[in-house]
C-alpha cells in the first residue's frame, strides 16, 4: 500500500507535470471506485488543475472547474498511479482492465489509477472540497506535526497496541503496515507494547524514529518518476518485507507475525528483548 512518502512523492510529480494543463477527458473504468455521483467526473473536463496536495494517503487534485472541484483519491492496498507522456488513444471499456479511471491533459499526456487483485478497495471522489470526504474529515495529525507533548498525550489517550494507532489514520495520518514497523524497529519498540506503558525515553525515541525514517523516505521518494516509487521503497525497508533475513543493525533473524491479511516484521534482538512474538492467527499474542 502506498504510504506518505510514496503518496507526497506522487504529489510532487504529478504537480510539477499537470498544474496548469487543463484535462481534455476524465473517463471511469471501473465504477466501484468511484464513490459520489455529483458532480460527475465529466464535470472535471475542460478544467485547469490549479493544485496538488496530499492528506495522510489520499492525492488531491484541484481544479477550477464549476468553481472548485477536486478529484480525489485513495489508492488502497493495491492501488497505483501509472503516467503516460502519451496517454493511450483508446477508450477506456470499463470492467475489461485493472484500470479504474484515465485522465487525459490537453498536452497529450495523461495518468490511469490502476488496481490490482479481487479486492478492489480503491476509491475515487469529485468533490467541491476535499473535507467532503468523510475519511479526509476525520483524519488525525500529521506525523511532521507532533511534538513530544502532543505524542506523549496521545499514547495516554488509549491504552492499546503500538502498532495499532500508528496504523490508525484517525490519529497520525499517513502511517500504513510497511513504516510502523520501520518505526519500531528505527525506536527499539516492540510493535505490540501497550501505549501506555512506554517511558519517556521510549516516546522520545518513537518520535525520533517518526522524524527520522519518514523524512529519510520523503527525501528517497522526492523526484523519482511513478513508476520508480514502489522499488524505492522496497530497497529502504530494513525489517518490513525481510522475515528470515538478518536485522542490518544487529544480524538476529527478522521474525513475521501474521494476521488473516497482513503481516507485520521485526528484530526480536532490537525490539522485544529476544522474545518471540507467537504467531498465531487470532491468537493473545505476546508482547
Amino acid at each position: 500500500m502506498p504510504e506518505m512518502p510514496e503518496v507526497e512523492g506522487l504529489v510532487q510529480f504529478l504537480r510539477e507535470r499537470a498544474v496548469g494543463r487543463t484535462l481534455a477527458a476524465v473517463e471511469v473504468g471501473a465504477i466501484s471506485a468511484l464513490k459520489t455521483f455529483s458532480p460527475a467526473p465529466t464535470a472535471l473536463v475542460g478544467a485547469a488543475v490549479t493544485g496538488v496536495a496530499r492528506h495522510g494517503k489520499w492525492l488531491d487534485v484541484a481544479t477550477d472547474a464549476d468553481g472548485e472541484l477536486h478529484l480525489v483519491f485513495h489508492l488502497a492496498k493495491a492501488g497505483w498511479l501509472r503516467w503516460y507522456d502519451a496517454a493511450p488513444a483508446a477508450h477506456l471499456r470499463p470492467g475489461r482492465s485493472p484500470i479504474a479511471l484515465r485522465a487525459r491533459l490537453d498536452d497529450g499526456a495523461g495518468f490511469d489509477l490502476t488496481e490490482a487483485g479481487t479486492r478492489k478497495r480503491l476509491a475515487v471522489h469529485v468533490v467541491r472540497s476535499p473535507g467532503d470526504v468523510p475519511a479526509i474529515a476525520t483524519l488525525g495529525v500529521e506525523p511532521a506535526q507532533l511534538t513530544l507533548e502532543g505524542l506523549t498525550a496521545l499514547l495516554a489517550a488509549r491504552n492499546q497496541q503500538i502498532k495499532g494507532l500508528l496504523r490508525d489514520q484517525s490519529v497520525i495520518a499517513g502511517i500504513g503496515n510497511a513504516y510502523s514497523d520501520e518505526i519500531l524497529h528505527a525506536a527499539r519498540v516492540s510493535p505490540f507494547a501497550l501505549t501506555r506503558s512506554l517511558d519517556e525515553a521510549e516516546v522520545a525515541r518513537l518520535l525520533q524514529a517518526m522524524d527520522e525514517v519518514l523524512a529519510a523516505a520523503v527525501a528517497e521518494a522526492a523526484g523519482k518518476p511513478a513508476a520508480e516509487l514502489k522499488d524505492a521503497k522496497r530497497r529502504s525497508m530494513r525489517v518490513h518485507g525481510r522475515a528470515g533475513l538478518p536485522c542490518p543493525v544487529c544480524g538476529d533473524t527478522v521474525r513475521e507475525v501474521s494476521f488473516a491479511d497482513s503481516a507485520l516484521q521485526y528484530c526480536p534482538t532490537c525490539q522485544t528483548g529476544g522474545k518471540i512474538l507467537a504467531d498465531r492467527r487470532m491468537s493473545k499474542l505476546l508482547r
